[in-house]
């Protein structure tokens, strides 16, 4: 059975649901999950695979899973692995400021599957000016653009993948 690593970077909880739910699908279609913060994540030996997420803020993920995705380089293209994102909300959201058009062109250079933008939400305990006036200057039935429906059939199409290929094989010392 291969064993999936959901590893993720939230700022304010939202991606961190995100992966929850993509690691309990995963797990809901055979496969054996684990879901960690990126910044926790000290080795990828144990993982056939890797599902790997962050929040984006103008543009840039969060620094956790940056670090994962450059100090793990080697380990992720040697595995499947997907990248998901997680941002955008408001009534017109701009998506081109949650694609992080470098970290995705560094995870394609490794290998990646494949990339998928979600829809975010607004911090639930805004800090700061410039998250307390989002909070304030959004609808409420826009404060929250999470499709959970979208989220479960984009792990099902990994677990499908997985399902459909010989798991990865670890070496131990």
């Amino acid at each position: 059975m291969t064993r999936v690593l959901v590893t993720y970077a939230s700022k304010h909880g939202g991606t961190a649901e995100i992966a929850e739910a993509i690691a309990q699908e995963l797990g809901s279609q055979g496969l054996q999950t684990d879901c960690r913060p990126a910044g926790d994540v000290k080795s990828l030996d144990d993982y056939g695979a890797v599902v790997l997420g962050s929040a984006v803020y103008m543009k840039r993920w969060q620094p956790d899973a940056r670090k994962l995705l450059r100090k793990h380089a080697d380990e992720l293209a040697g595995r499947p692995f997907w990248l998901f994102s997680s941002g955008p909300f408001g009534e017109h959201p701009d998506l081109s400021w949650a694609e992080p058009a470098r970290t995705v062109a560094a995870a394609d250079r490794l290998g990646a599957r494949g990339h998928v933008v979600f829809g975010g939400r607004l911090p639930l305990d805004p800090s700061g000016f410039v998250e307390k006036a989002m909070v304030r200057n959004t609808p409420d039935e826009v404060s929250d653009l999470r499709d959970w429906d979208e989220i479960r059939s984009w792990a099902q199409q990994i677990a499908r993948s997985l399902n459909a290929t010989p798991a990865h094989t670890t070496m131990s010392s």
